[in-house]
């Protein structure tokens, strides 16, 4: 296969670096999170805890009731971070374009050697020089190269050439279709949509009265077409903080205590960097688990901690509706401007002129 995407996922990247790391770990239910009795959440499972049906997102004091003998270990970003470099160096001597999903996974674009090839010799390589294993999909697009990588996992292997396409695709149940979540599968189903090979038969009119301009996405994937281009993404789109209390909050206080540090954090971080930021972004998690998100975007990019303070506060005060008590506090900012960015020097001569906010969404 030539001119096709490869989509490499490692398995259980944290859980497995920490096995990597601390051999007594081995074979042993792991999760990698926060302790139960801190109100801590689970980022990564074990091969071994996810067979007690713990996966990730999960509280740990829910994990632990599933798997009395859970290993709890706490996240090493940085590590992972160093992991995850050595793997996209790999990748850098296969592709110039490559497309980072998330510190686990990419896309990687291959046009002048056989993909195959190229796919099992990456493979190979991370488990030599990294000491991990990866899933790897190989297809003729983004859509169907990560549906392949998630067949088989974990150290899978899958291919889908273009002329199996519809094959593969047919039994696959709805929820596996890009964009399908738990609210539009329920929808689907009341139609009698189960799996995908239901969607390619069914009357596209009413598939369109029902979802608008969706339905035509959903018609397309079901069909394995997928125009997206493999997109070189080097920059972060944005950066965040955020805590769980060890109680739920009611005191608007400690609330804005928790939201100076975190915009404190944050703002020496761009500044560290020379990034300047105009969207600020403040999210709540109340006690019953329901979620508030609420931003602003100011009217000009800004690196000042007393403005994004000011307006982060305001959001907190202002736009989230502080009606039920606090588990989560986040923050984050985004609309960020780099300093390689050739329109940032044109800003920073205009930043002594300031206006007030502009933009407010839900």
């Amino acid at each position: 296969m030539k001119n096709a995407i490869i989509h490499v996922d490692m398995d259980a990247f944290y859980a497995s670096i920490e096995q990597m790391d601390n051999p007594q770990y081995r074979g042993k239910p792991i999760a990698v999170g926060g302790l139960p009795d801190e109100r801590g959440v689970i980022c990564t499972a074990s091969y071994e805890a996810r067979k007690f049906g713990i996966r990730s997102a999960m509280s740990s004091r829910k994990a632990i009731q599933l798997c009395s003998h859970l290993i709890f270990v706490p996240v090493r970003m940085d590590r992972y971070i160093e992991v995850s470099k050595q793997i996209h160096k790999i990748f850098e001597q296969y592709s110039d374009r490559i497309e980072p999903i998330s510190i686990d996974e990419a896309f990687l674009q291959i046009t002048n050697a056989d993909a195959i090839q190229t796919g099992k010799e990456i493979k190979e390589r991370i488990k030599k020089e990294v000491g991990l294993t990866a899933s790897v999909g190989i297809s003729i697009n983004k859509y169907l190269a990560k549906l392949a990588s998630d067949y088989r996992k974990p150290d899978g292997f899958t291919i889908i050439p273009k002329k199996e396409v519809k094959k593969f695709l047919s039994d696959l149940p709805i929820r596996k279709l890009l964009g399908v979540g738990p609210k539009t599968e329920k929808e689907l189903h009341k139609l009698g949509i189960y799996l995908i090979q239901d969607l390619q038969k069914y009357d596209p009119k009413i598939l369109v009265e029902k979802f608008g301009n969706r339905a035509y996405e959903m018609i397309n994937y079901s069909k394995g077409i997928d125009p997206r281009p493999v997109e070189n993404r080097n920059k972060r789109k944005s950066i965040g903080e955020e805590n769980t209390f060890l109680s739920d909050i009611h005191d608007i206080h400690i609330l804005k205590e928790n939201l100076y540090a975190n915009c404190k954090k944050l703002t020496d971080e761009i500044q560290k960097h020379q990034y300047l930021i105009k969207t600020i972004t403040i999210k709540v998690k109340y006690h019953d688990f329901s979620n508030a998100t609420r931003s602003i975007t100011l009217s000009h990019y800004t690196d000042s901690f007393e403005e994004i303070y000011f307006a982060a506060e305001n959001i907190l005060l202002n736009k989230v509706p502080l009606i039920k008590k606090v588990r989560l506090l986040g923050v984050q900012f985004s609309n960020i401007l780099y300093p390689d960015d050739p329109v940032q020097l044109e800003i920073k001569d205009i930043l002594g002129r300031r206006e007030p906010v502009e933009t407010i969404s839900n």
